[in-house]
């Protein structure tokens, strides 16, 4: 099973950004899943900053090939597309996991949000693989930015969905790391 995440961070990030599993950037999960490994004709790609046979520099995205993320991104791109740029209000805080050890800030209702989320529901429930939390997606799901250190939202706060992200939580079969597989963009409006 291959462990991946669509979040909407609110932080700058970049894709192919590898960033250890206990410091993410601040970011609001979409739908975390598993997809089962298809076995796929791969075609290796050297791309002209990496030579053949070398590892992948720290940073860079991940080597063109990943067939399976790929398909995964082209499903995802309409309706992240469509909600780029749309504005959520942080609301209070509130703990989750267990016993409420983990705080966050709750997201305010938001319809575009609600959309996003079930449309991507939706995508992963056709591929082969399953849901990891079900009981937190369509009506039990709980948007939320969860506090890293000191890095949090406030009450008051709101911010654009503006970089959404498709991430790996075991890239090359590791759990030390996360790495970014796609990340979508809005710029500034011209």
């Amino acid at each position: 099973m291959r462990n991946l995440i669509a979040v909407a961070f609110v932080e700058p990030v970049a894709e192919g950004l590898e960033f250890p599993r206990d410091d993410w950037p601040l970011h609001l999960t979409l739908v975390k899943f598993d997809v089962v490994k298809v076995d796929v004709v791969r075609v290796d790609v050297v791309e002209p900053r990496q030579k053949a046979g070398a590892e992948p520099e720290p940073g860079l995205p991940p080597a063109s090939g990943d067939l399976l993320a790929e398909q995964i991104a082209t499903l995802m791109t309409d309706p992240v597309a469509a909600a780029l740029g749309s504005r959520l209000n942080v609301d209070g805080e509130a703990g989750f996991g267990r016993a409420g050890s983990i705080p966050v800030n709750l997201i305010e209702p938001s319809e575009q949000l609600q959309v996003l989320h079930n449309q991507l529901v939706r995508i992963v429930e056709q591929l082969p693989g399953r849901i990891s939390t079900p009981a937190f997606t369509l009506a039990g799901y709980r948007p939320h930015v969860s506090h890293h250190g000191d890095k949090r939202l406030e009450q008051g706060d709101s911010f654009a969905l503006d970089r959404i992200a498709l991430v790996d939580m075991a890239p090359d079969g590791g759990h030390a790391t996360r790495r970014i597989l796609k990340l979508w963009t809005r710029g500034p409006a011209a």
